[in-house]
């Protein structure tokens, strides 16, 4: 039995994320489509691709990492030239190598990165609408940095996420670094793991805190429960851009 993995890019805009957690697992999703072409090719209908990170509805990736194991004899160099022949033009495989058998996709990774793009003008672009944030003015970087400090470490994010069951959601960030000039902002957050919606919770808070809309010592109140956190962030200008291991 050979185990290959991927790395995929993929636009997520017309996507329900990766899979649709807890329900049909046939519907319009990033894996079911690459699901769906890998068992044309090797004709093996129990075929199960399992992913670094499961991104959320309408967000996208610059290297998503997936694996699957099959007994086919396609070679890698043919492997990666049938997806991107079969799948659709907004997904592809950037890379296809053979693995040992032991790896996982999922549960070897140690860490996974997000950046958020956000463009800030009195005009939106008109060929980056679909694929950053617009923001109308600048967001103060000095209070999110001073936020971001209180989010970074191990703590029960909780109250920072969506996740409805989850044994834990104790997580750790790494890392939160906000950069860019007058034209765009870019926030990228580097941690252990992320709970359901985490990542868009957190960038949505900040962005608040740059704008004015809240405090910086909010994030304390919220990781206490005496405040709620800020509405998720717009999905579009949310990109995967590493899954380590």
């Amino acid at each position: 039995m050979r185990n290959i993995k991927l790395t995929i890019e993929y636009d997520g805009s017309r996507y329900q994320g990766w899979t649709r957690l807890g329900k049909d697992e046939s519907g319009n999703t990033i894996s079911n489509k690459i699901t769906e072409v890998l068992k044309k090719m090797t004709e093996e209908d129990d075929l199960e691709l399992f992913c670094g990170c499961r991104t959320e509805v309408g967000v996208h990736a610059y290297a998503q990492i997936a694996n699957f194991r099959t007994s086919c004899s396609v070679s890698i160099q043919n492997i990666k030239h049938y997806l991107n022949r079969y799948l659709p033009m907004d997904i592809a495989i950037i890379e296809v190598e053979e693995v040992p058998e032991r790896f996982h996709a999922q549960l070897n990774a140690t860490s996974k990165t997000y950046v958020y793009r956000m463009t800030i003008d009195d005009v939106p672009s008109v060929f980056d609408r679909k694929y950053t944030y617009h923001c109308y003015r600048i967001p103060d970087k000095r209070m999110m940095q001073q936020a971001a400090e209180k989010l970074t470490g191990r703590h029960d994010f909780r109250n920072f996420s969506s996740a409805k069951k989850t044994k834990s959601t104790v997580r750790e960030i790494f890392d939160i670094d906000i950069y860019g000039d007058i034209e765009e902002m870019q926030i990228l957050i580097h941690a252990d793991d992320f709970l359901h919606n985490m990542a868009r919770i957190i960038v949505g808070t900040l962005m608040d805190i740059g704008l004015g809309n809240r405090s910086v010592q909010d994030i304390d109140d919220i990781f206490a429960g005496i405040l709620e956190a800020s509405a998720p962030c717009d999905p579009k200008g949310l990109y995967l851009q590493e899954v380590t291991y």
